[in-house]
């Protein structure tokens, strides 16, 4: 669905919905009985329907909801696009993965009573929204029939509103990293009722690393065979070289320019031994065809379209650098060992780094930057991305040689 028309829906829908679901909640309270109770859940759901990449930055909240709760079962609700990034995880059992069709308004609304029905019958304990400042997931956690629901809360701020249907309002702190704020959500089920807002707890540093994903021989070979039947000169004592050129239409603006990646490309192939790979979906292949015609094509190959999610790491664990904007891509390559250079502009790498110890950060630190975040629904009026086009080719270029030479 248009990212545009999600936002008006998501506004001019959602905050009427979300008024009057409160008002309703707010009367019934009156009447309701308070038994305040020991949470000991039996199923929890993690809600984060529209960013692959965001999933894997919550691997450390669904790994710390298992120290909290062992005996809980865990589920995932997520669009049905994303949920590949959920089962690389393999934190979540297939069966609890939850999918949502977004293809068009018809699909979504008619898939989201779907999963809705299923999550009553599953009787969730608790929902856990990991959107910033939805009102569609806010919605959908009330309707869900869960008695707990944990998620991101305006308190003072201004704008934003999604509502009064949270039990667990968690402050979002713009200065930390996203990471460490989905574990505000998991620490807020065990915060205590004078904290306001919650959580208070001290910030550490990430002391749960991604889980690494091991490609086995087979799972090589395959994409090996994959890589010489497009281009018979490549071959494993080569040095791959992996470029993401193109950005997600949810977010064009974070795209280094196009000249940029082919005056990059150009001067990466005289270094000895080396092949650029361009990976993307079907709608990068364009991009990448383009980039193709104007470099070496021997020594340069186009896989946008061509390679399954699990080929895709599989491609990141063979490989020896990915060279990327901010993006979803950047953290799939986090799952494993390989170098990574990522760029950012009108996002901050403060906030969403890859959890990588291999990862190089290109960014020129703008004034204006960054200009999208969750208190404007990532949207901005900029049309002219000044902050990732000062980042030259030849600074990247010099940390691609740095990389590899070590």
């Amino acid at each position: 669905m248009d990212i545009d028309l999600a936002r008006k829906v998501d506004y001019w829908i959602g905050v009427p919905i979300c008024f009057l679901l409160s008002t309703f909640l707010k009367v019934q309270n009156v009447f309701k009985k308070k038994n305040p109770k020991k949470i000991s859940p039996l199923k929890i759901i993690f809600l984060e329907l529209s960013e692959m990449g965001s999933v894997i930055l919550a691997y450390p909240a669904i790994i710390k909801t298992r120290e909290l709760f062992p005996k809980a079962e865990l589920f995932f609700w997520i669009f049905k696009r994303n949920s590949g990034s959920v089962d690389i995880l393999n934190a979540i059992p297939e069966k609890n993965v939850i999918e949502i069709r977004d293809k068009n308004l018809f699909l979504l609304l008619s898939d989201s009573i779907k999963t809705l029905w299923r999550i009553r019958r599953e009787k969730i304990d608790i929902v856990i929204d990991m959107e910033l400042f939805s009102r569609f997931t806010s919605i959908l956690s009330y309707l869900s029939g869960a008695h707990i629901r944990a998620g991101f809360y305006r308190y003072t701020l201004e704008g934003l509103y999604r509502g009064e249907l949270l039990t667990h309002r968690v402050f979002y702190n713009p200065y930390n990293h996203i990471s460490d704020n989905f574990l505000s959500l998991i620490f807020s089920l065990e915060a205590s009722d004078s904290h306001w807002p919650i959580p208070k707890r001290k910030v550490e540093d990430h002391k749960i690393n991604l889980p690494q994903f091991t490609a086995g021989e087979e799972e090589k070979e395959n994409i090996w065979n994959k890589l010489t039947a497009i281009n018979k000169r490549i071959g494993r004592t080569n040095r791959l070289i992996l470029i993401s050129p193109d950005s997600s239409k949810l977010l064009p603006l974070r795209k280094w320019p196009t000249k940029n990646y082919i005056e990059l490309i150009k001067k990466i192939l005289t270094i000895e031994n080396s092949y650029v790979l361009l990976i993307g979906n079907e709608d990068d292949k364009a991009c990448a065809e383009n980039i193709v015609s104007r470099v070496d094509k021997n020594r340069c190959i186009n896989l946008a379209g061509m390679t399954t999610f699990k080929e895709l790491i599989t491609l990141f664990s063979i490989a020896d650098l990915f060279i990327s904007h901010d993006g979803g891509p950047s953290n799939f390559a986090a799952l494993t060992s390989i170098k990574i250079i990522v760029l950012f502009g009108p996002e901050t790498p403060q906030l969403y780094a890859p959890l990588s110890k291999n990862k190089t950060i290109c960014y020129a630190n703008y004034t204006c930057s960054p200009c999208v975040s969750a208190y404007n629904h990532r949207k901005t009026f900029c049309r002219d991305n000044k902050c990732l086009q000062a980042i030259s080719v030849e600074e990247v270029y010099n940390v691609v040689k740095e990389r590899l030479n070590e």
